[in-house]
């Protein structure tokens, strides 16, 4: 019982759970309302494939009439055809002339009876000239002239057509066969008002009775006239009766609709359609029992199927759930060894799913827990190592500015005056570098800190620099990182000026976010090549290349040896791609740099 209890609160147990809810309630539902619906479904169903197959039969049966009435219109449409029959009408035609245009249009008339089904087209023109594409020694065209309805060609407008209902077959070789036939006529005109002649297109009834025959089982098929008048039946006696059910015809909805009706104590699926050119329908009549005999033993079948594949498929639903399952169980159980505390374990789930997905994030995520452990340990184990060389290294700073002061007091009152400014630059510049815990200190401070720094190196110089300063005063209180501006003065000291004489200027400026702070010296500048592999370092720089120090440049102990490059990669490592900085270099060389103002004018560092 435990168990069961515990399957049903797993993953595994609850969509198993949802699969067969989901299932078994639309089942027995459809199970309880089969009996229903079922009557109506067979009912509507029979009426669906009796619509279906007239929908079949009324296409072919358009096609026969459509190619008819594309016979007829293309001599009208025909402007070659109509040239030609417009020369026929000239009474004063030369023989020759006459002769092409009678060969033209036989041509014509030879090619349109090779194309479709066969039809015989004839062609009268006003003046009694003729053309068929059939003996005029066994059929007299002049003869269409005097059926009734050909006065009402007249009465035709524009593109009208007149379709002519069954009537005997006039054509002796097609008369056994087929005993009557089907004719659409149209008249030939200069304009919309005048008439130079009439085409007429017949047809054979069989080759429509043999469409209709086509149907399978008991459904029949007839076509039928406006007034219920049977024009082609696959029964030869039905044709030009009445049809018995033209009532009902009648009654039907528009377009091809089916409607059961009653024939004494019978039951008959009734299906009309209206053909698109004229006011003729095909009707198709089929005993109801016949029609929905197959209709109600496939209900039957799939009643049956629908139990036996609900079992089988349920079966087969629990076994795949329990397969899909699988690898969250396994994940799961894995996140337990995690938890317990063992980073070794992995899941080693794989795929293109998402369940495959997260076995992959989760594994790559114990990876990564394990490195960020080892880096935590080996930070950690660093900064102790850092701690106790600071601790081993540190010295009393007052005890080293006490003595520092002491000295130049006494250097002072032996009348050396020079020395005591260089001792109390020292002094100065020694108590900003140990007692200052601060990575960023103010530019005007940084300032100072360079200030003193030139004055200590144009001791040691034979020529004395000079330090230049044009600062904005919105600038003086921007905080930047320590030294930052010492190595760019020392390189100009050592390499621009090379113990003579010279300017450094430095410039800052306030551009929105950032501080604009460059350094400008006149000294002899750097060649083509060596200034390229200088900004080639500085492009490295804190990208995670390696930093290349300058060639054949010297380094001393202490403060200058940090170089460009290294500021460079600092001020990287502070401010990411947010910092730029050039170097140009033509009579002097110019260092710019772009710091990044934050947190209002506090750096992030």
């Amino acid at each position: 019982m435990y168990r069961i209890r515990s399957y049903f609160h797993s993953v595994r147990g609850k969509l198993s759970l949802v699969a067969v809810i989901c299932i078994l309630i639309p089942a027995v539902l459809t199970m309880l309302i089969y009996n229903s619906l079922t009557r109506e479904a067979v009912e509507q169903q029979a009426k669906e494939n009796a619509t279906d197959s007239m929908q079949l039969v009324n296409g072919s049966v358009n096609n026969l009439f459509q190619g008819m009435l594309n016979t007829a219109n293309y001599f009208q449409a025909n402007s070659d055809m109509k040239s030609s029959f417009i020369k026929m009408l000239n009474a004063e035609l030369e023989p020759y002339d006459k002769f092409t245009a009678t060969n033209r249009i036989m041509q014509q008339l030879e090619t349109l009876t090779y194309i479709g089904e066969k039809s015989y087209i004839t062609i009268i023109l006003t003046n009694g000239e003729t053309f068929t594409n059939y003996s005029k020694d066994e059929v007299n065209p002049q003869q269409f002239q005097k059926e009734p309805w050909f006065n009402n060609l007249k009465q035709l407008t524009g593109l009208q057509s007149y379709w002519v209902s069954t009537s005997p077959t006039i054509f002796p070789y097609d008369r056994i066969s087929s005993p009557y036939q089907i004719s659409v006529a149209r008249t030939l005109r200069f304009d919309s008002t005048r008439i130079y002649g009439y085409v007429i297109v017949t047809m054979m009834e069989n080759k429509f009775s043999r469409i209709l025959g086509s149907l399978s089982g008991s459904q029949e098929v007839v076509l039928v006239d406006g007034e219920g008048r049977i024009l082609s039946s696959p029964d030869p006696a039905q044709v030009d009766t009445m049809f018995q059910y033209s009532r009902q015809m009648k009654e039907r909805e528009p377009h091809a609709i089916s409607s059961i009706i009653r024939d004494e104590d019978r039951k008959l699926l009734l299906t009309t359609a209206d053909l698109s050119f004229n006011d003729w329908h095909l009707v198709a009549t089929e005993p109801y029992q016949d029609a929905i005999v197959n209709i109600s033993s496939i209900f039957n079948r799939v009643f049956l199927f629908q139990i036996i594949s609900f079992i089988v498929f349920l079966m087969l639903l629990l076994v795949l759930m329990r397969q899909l399952t699988k690898p969250l169980i396994k994940l799961g159980k894995v996140a337990s060894s995690v938890q317990r505390g063992n980073l070794e374990v992995r899941s080693s789930i794989r795929g293109a799913d998402e369940i495959g997905r997260l076995g992959f994030l989760f594994d790559q995520m114990l990876d990564r827990i394990k490195e960020m452990i080892a880096e935590v340990s080996l930070t950690h184990a660093r900064k102790r190592k850092a701690e106790l060389a600071m601790l081993q290294a540190q010295i009393n700073p007052h005890f080293l500015f006490n003595v520092l002061n002491s000295i130049r007091m006494k250097v002072m009152r032996g009348g050396d005056q020079e020395s005591a400014k260089m001792i109390a630059s020292l002094s100065k510049l020694l108590r900003m570098t140990i007692s200052r815990d601060e990575d960023a200190i103010l530019l005007h401070e940084e300032i100072e800190l360079l200030t003193h720094y030139v004055e200590l190196m144009n001791l040691r110089q034979k020529e004395e620099a000079r330090l230049v300063v044009d600062v904005d005063v919105t600038s003086f209180d921007i905080r930047v990182p320590r030294f930052i501006l010492q190595p760019l003065v020392e390189n100009a000291l050592i390499h621009g000026f090379n113990q003579s004489a010279g300017t450094i200027r430095i410039t800052a400026a306030r551009a929105e976010h950032f501080l604009q702070l460059a350094v400008e010296d006149d000294g002899i500048g750097m060649e083509a090549e060596e200034l390229e592999r200088l900004r080639a370092r500085l492009t490295a720089a804190g990208s995670g290349l390696e930093v290349v120090q300058e060639s054949g440049r010297s380094r001393g102990p202490g403060m200058s040896g940090i170089g460009v490059a290294n500021v460079a990669e600092r001020m990287r490592i502070m401010f990411g791609d947010a910092f730029h900085i050039t170097v140009d270099s033509d009579k002097g060389t110019r260092v710019m740099m772009h710091i990044p103002i934050r947190e209002e004018g506090r750096p992030h560092v």
